[in-house]
């Protein structure tokens, strides 16, 4: 079987509640957060993900999703890795889109990239080194990440330009499963929240 990557979006923090571009400033998660990632703990220790044996966990190096990762019950699997970080929002940092709009009108991050924070090209530079390395292990590989960048690692899965990550949306603690159909690359579940379901 081909191999799949598993991406799990880190809890819920304060700032992505509020809808604040959450780069590399290291906010906390909030209670429902850790709440969250148990569960989705539970959901990848039962079938059919039977807890993934032998494979290869990775994490962004920033507390919000290592936390998720270690709360799921992968913490002594993972290895950090900085390609997992997220976009690095430079100007817009702490801002909402509403923020960003009331100075900058039109503004679309996957078409206009940040001040003084990270282009475009290096984003999709690193999710194209988060993708290889997955299609070259033998066995499915779990990354714990954020928003954008995971969004980025959709569209890249898919041969498609970093803009069409505008188009799929991802929550705080989903889950997603980037496979294949027929041969070719394919998204098999995206933005899943089952695990919080109540």
């Amino acid at each position: 079987m081909a191999p799949r990557i598993l991406l799990a979006r880190h809890g819920q923090t304060e700032w992505s509640l509020s809808g604040k571009h959450t780069g590399r400033t290291d906010v906390p998660l909030l209670e429902e957060g850790r709440r969250g990632a148990k569960l989705l703990g539970e959901r990848l220790h039962r079938a059919p993900y039977d807890g993934l044996p032998g494979v290869e966990v990775r994490t962004s190096p920033l507390a919000r999703a290592r936390e998720t990762c270690e709360l799921a019950g992968f913490g002594d699997r993972a290895r950090a890795w900085d390609a997992l970080l997220e976009v690095d929002y430079g100007a817009y940092e702490g801002m909402t889109p509403a923020d960003i709009q009331a100075v900058r009108p039109g503004w679309l991050i996957w078409r206009d990239g940040v001040p003084g924070g990270e282009a475009l090209a290096e984003v999709t530079a690193r999710a194209d080194e988060v993708v290889s390395w997955a299609r070259s292990e033998d066995r499915d590989v779990l990354v714990f990440a954020h928003g954008h960048i995971l969004r980025t690692l959709g569209a890249r899965w898919l041969g498609l330009p970093i803009d069409f990550a505008a188009r799929i949306r991802l929550n705080p603690t989903s889950l997603s499963v980037l496979g294949w159909a027929y041969g070719e690359p394919a998204i098999e579940s995206w933005n899943d929240l089952g695990h919080l379901g109540g």
